[in-house]
């Protein structure tokens, strides 16, 4: 009998060392790495909590800020720098910045909270777009072909719905992408003069060689109607919410 046991304990030691720990290091390994992308991610998102409001001035940018925030329509309210308010829903929240429609000051706000923001609101007057055109789709363009907000869903918030005159949004949309066909054409020049080594270097709109159109780019790219005066931004809070 003693004989007998010595040989299975003999046999059992031999069955451990000749284990292939390989599989065994490979799935540690290979946790770790899932672990560590999480972490990482994680991270990332903790680091973005703004919602930019930015497009042209006179759009109605602030008075949805005031709005949605203080559940005031401000008569009169031009801005010359930023607005920033926190955005609550529940025990949710962010930080909403109204960034100012002058060109002058536009870009360089928009560049200081860009790697931040974790949605992007571009806010057209649907009055006035067709009219405007050519400057709603080139500032469109600087915020669609950005490499620093490829991860940012984007709203374009046809505001003003309350008037006669507007604009549906269906229409926006169209007038937009084919604005933006002929803005891609004429600033394409500038994205190949960029280093590929550049930070700030932008990235092609849409699809070479096709027509532009708002399902080609790499950011979720959605169109609501609203009207600040009216305080119908239902779309643009519920928007905000499932982003929290």
């Amino acid at each position: 009998m003693d004989k007998i046991s010595e040989t299975d304990g003999e046999n059992a030691t031999t069955n451990i060392s000749e284990l292939n720990m390989t599989p065994i290091l490979l799935a540690a390994v290979l946790g770790f790495i899932i672990m560590a992308i999480i972490l990482i991610l994680r991270r990332r998102s903790l680091g973005r909590r703004d919602f930019l409001l930015t497009g042209l001035t006179e759009s109605g940018k602030s008075a949805i800020f005031m709005q949605i925030l203080h559940n005031k329509f401000p008569n009169t309210l031009t801005s010359i720098t930023e607005n920033l308010g926190e955005y609550r829903s529940g025990r949710m929240s962010g930080r909403l910045i109204d960034i100012p429609g002058h060109y002058r000051v536009r870009d360089k706000c928009f560049d200081q909270y860009k790697r931040s923001a974790k949605g992007i609101i571009f806010v057209v007057d649907s009055v006035t777009v067709q009219k405007e055109v050519r400057d709603v789709a080139d500032a469109l363009y600087s915020v669609l072909t950005d490499a620093s907000t490829q991860s940012c869903p984007v709203l374009v918030l046809c505001n003003k719905q309350d008037l006669s005159t507007a604009k549906s949004a269906h229409v926006i949309r169209s007038v937009l992408e084919k604005e933006l066909n002929i803005v891609r054409v004429t600033r394409s020049r500038k994205l190949q003069s960029v280093g590929e080594d550049d930070p700030s270097k932008s990235v092609f709109l849409g699809k070479d060689g096709k027509d532009f159109e708002f399902s080609h780019v790499q950011q979720n790219v959605q169109f609501f109607e609203s009207s600040a005066k009216e305080n119908q931004l239902n779309n643009l809070s519920d928007w905000i919410d499932r982003m929290l």
